[in-house]
């Protein structure tokens, strides 16, 4: 790749990275609802999820969902109805709190839900095979080399801003725990607004070829 593309590149992906978007008010949720913890495994779950994206685009695989109207309504609505119970569970646990009944999720288990959370979006999808081809240099060979890279420098990105938010999350949480009915509502809020992501997928339309 051309140098000044390449800067133009990384200057765009950090930009879409830092603006608030679905990933990182999920995060964000998740690191309210089940601290510092919870919020770690759950952004490397995602960035896991967006490295499944990576792996499909590269192979055709994405390409393909996206050109089906049948395919992408599957996997939009398995991620819709996935999110949903997520956050019904979330504020579930949430009222359960003042009884002290809930017992907190394993990272593992928290893991393992970003990671089907972004692998089901198809909207990650559309998104890396309408920005990263913009950047690619056919003049430079190596096409396919050029979009793995930079769809993970992408996903890298996107990682790292989570990062970010789940640490910002923590210490509001951390404030929180001096008031545990203000804790309990956040938790239930948490819980409401991945239900509402959930919501927001389903509504999403097939990108126009």
């Amino acid at each position: 790749m051309a140098g000044s593309n390449f800067t133009l590149f990384l200057l765009a992906a950090f930009i879409v990275a830092a603006v608030p978007g679905p990933g990182i008010f999920y995060v964000a949720a998740r690191t309210l609802s089940g601290g510092k913890r919870a919020g770690f495994a759950s952004t490397f779950g995602t960035a896991l999820g967006g490295l499944m994206h990576v792996i499909a685009g590269a192979l055709g695989v994405s390409a393909i969902i996206l050109a089906s109207a049948e395919l992408f309504t599957v996997l939009k609505f398995a991620g819709a109805l996935y999110l949903v119970w997520l956050g019904v569970k979330t504020f579930r646990e949430a009222r359960d709190l003042a009884q002290q009944t809930v017992v907190a999720a394993g990272t593992q288990q928290v893991f393992r839900e970003g990671v089907l959370v972004e692998a089901l979006n198809p909207k990650t999808a559309a998104f890396f095979l309408a920005f990263i081809p913009q950047f690619v240099d056919p003049a430079g060979g190596y096409v396919a080399l050029q979009f793995i890279t930079l769809n993970l420098i992408s996903v890298a990105l996107n990682t790292l801003a989570d990062v970010v938010v789940v640490m910002m999350a923590a210490t509001a949480r951390n404030g929180l725990t001096r008031r545990p009915g203000l804790l309990q509502r956040s938790r239930q809020g948490s819980g409401l607004f991945i239900a509402g992501l959930g919501i927001s997928l389903a509504l999403a339309r097939r990108p126009a070829s």
